[in-house]
């Protein structure tokens, strides 16, 4: 495969917009599994959602209708994705690591397919994060699912078992830094991402005062349900901390 720059990621989803739907289409049966997980865990009477990292907003334009949600607010820092966006939705055209600036209370926030392991460096996550538990509302539910850096079936068995150690001999967060390649019209395109552990995760939520009410693992490939966490991405339901 060739190789191609790294981009910041705002300007790498410029990029991908014109063939976002074409990747989106490649990872359906999983990106399908998580939106019936989040659709069936928003409790009755939501009514608004905020979205982080929404794209071209079709994704979570569905999740609202399926739930019955009337209030949409997609946040998504690249201008080209937002230019695609439906137009009756509210737009906060920024980064998640400048949510501080807004006010709000969302019965239901999404951060799906990976957006947090764009966000670098680990505080600037944390933060994130300490704001998705400042927005959501006392009775509120947020949904993440994100890169499992042990996904054996997905990376392989080989691969994962080498990053299992590494971890355990050199332990770093950094360990978990890789670089996201898409082939697009003309070539590749190439930002920098980030794949988590569950020890991670945990430790993040816990410093933003945030629970973990359910996790499912769910097959990068196919989008079913699998039991053990080697098995797939983790999606996590998430709750203010009590």
């Amino acid at each position: 495969m060739d190789t191609a720059a790294l981009l910041d990621p705002v300007a790498a989803y410029d990029r991908i917009a014109p063939v976002f739907p074409r990747l989106a289409a490649e990872r359906r049966a999983y990106l399908d599994a998580v939106d019936r997980l989040v659709v069936s865990g928003i409790p009755p009477g939501s009514r608004s959602l905020l979205d982080v990292g929404a794209g071209d907003g079709a994704r979570v334009s569905r999740i609202a209708r399926a739930s019955g949600l009337r209030e949409l607010t997609l946040l998504e820092p690249s201008a080209v994705m937002r230019s695609r966006c439906p137009p009756e939705a509210r737009i906060w055209a920024m980064r998640a690591e400048d949510l501080g600036r807004e006010q709000g209370r969302f019965d239901v926030i999404t951060c799906l397919w990976n957006v947090l392991g764009h966000i670098f460096p680990t505080a600037a996550r944390a933060e994130v994060l300490r704001q998705f538990a400042r927005l959501v509302s006392s009775t509120g539910t947020i949904f993440i699912d994100v890169n499992h850096r042990y996904n054996a079936r997905h990376y392989g068995t080989l691969p994962t078992a080498l990053r299992f150690l590494r971890d355990l001999v050199w332990p770093d967060v950094k360990n978990g830094d890789v670089t996201v390649q898409w082939a697009v019209e003309d070539g590749y395109c190439a930002t920098a991402g980030h794949v988590f552990t569950q020890g991670e995760f945990r430790s993040l939520c816990g410093a933003a005062g945030l629970r973990i009410d359910r996790r499912f693992v769910i097959d990068y490939a196919s989008g079913r349900l699998r039991r053990w966490s080697f098995e797939g991405n983790l999606l996590y339901v998430l709750r203010r901390a009590r």
